[in-house]
C-alpha cells in the first residue's frame, strides 16, 4: 500500500483522542510513525486491545500486549470543570487538542461535553485542580464511537490548522511592527542628524559674525 494510503487506514483505526500519551503529538503522527516502521502498534492505551489486535491485523504482524509504559488502558471518561473553582486562566484551552473547552481569560470556563475526548491533557495546567475526569457510565455502539472518532479527528486538524493561521499572522504583525519601529528609529536619527548640522551651521555662522 502507498505510504499515505495506509497512514490513512492506520489513522482510521486510532480512537482520536489526540491525547499524546504513545509519545506522538496527535494520533496521524503515530499512524505514520507506524506506518514507517518507527513506533510499535501497542503504544496507544486508550485503543488498548481492539486497536492493536487491528493494527496487528492490518500490518501483517503478530499481536502484543498494551505496553503499559505509555499508559493503562481506561474507562472513557470526559473532563467536567467545576465553575466555582475555576479561575479562568485559560492553560486547559490551550491545552485541549480539539477545542472542546470554552471560556475567556478570567472568565469561567466550561467543557462541551460531546466534543471532549477524555485526553486528561486539560488536567496537569490547571493550577487549581478544579477538573476531574468522570467516567462515561452508558454503553456506546461502535457506530457512535466511529462518528466521535471522525469528528475528533476533524476538529484536531481545524485546530492545527488554525494554530499554524495564528502562528503566521503574529509573525507578520511581529514583522510589521519591527518594520515600523524600524522607519521610526531611522527618521529619529535622521533628525537628529539634521539637528546636530543646524546647529552646527548656526555656531559656524556666530563665529563668523564675531
Amino acid at each position: 500500500m502507498e505510504g499515505n494510503h495506509i497512514i490513512k487506514i492506520i489513522d482510521s483505526i486510532l480512537p482520536q483522542t489526540q491525547c499524546g500519551q504513545c509519545s506522538y503529538t496527535g494520533c496521524k503522527p503515530y499512524a505514520d510513525a507506524i506506518s514507517k516502521g518507527e513506533a510499535d502498534i501497542n503504544q496507544c492505551p486508550p485503543g488498548g486491545e481492539i486497536v492493536i489486535r487491528a493494527l496487528a491485523e492490518l500490518m501483517g504482524v503478530e499481536y502484543k500486549p498494551l505496553d503499559e509504559s505509555y499508559g493503562i488502558s481506561k474507562p472513557k471518561a470526559v473532563a467536567f470543570i467545576d465553575e466555582d473553582t475555576c479561575i479562568g486562566c485559560t492553560f486547559c484551552i490551550q491545552a485541549c487538542p480539539v477545542d472542546a473547552i470554552l471560556g475567556a481569560a478570567k472568565q469561567m470556563h466550561t467543557i462541551i461535553e460531546k466534543e471532549c475526548t477524555g485526553c486528561e491533557l486539560c488536567l496537569a495546567p490547571c493550577p487549581v485542580d478544579c477538573i476531574t475526569m468522570p467516567e462515561i457510565k452508558e454503553i456506546i455502539s461502535d457506530d457512535n464511537a466511529n462518528k466521535e472518532a471522525n469528528i475528533a479527528r476533524e476538529r484536531n486538524n481545524f485546530r492545527i490548522l488554525r494554530l499554524e493561521r495564528e502562528k503566521k499572522e503574529r509573525a507578520e504583525r511581529n514583522a510589521k511592527r519591527k518594520l515600523q519601529s524600524n522607519k521610526k528609529e531611522k527618521a529619529k536619527l535622521i533628525e537628529e542628524k539634521r539637528a546636530e548640522i543646524a546647529a552646527a551651521v548656526s555656531r559656524s555662522n556666530n563665529g563668523e559674525i564675531n
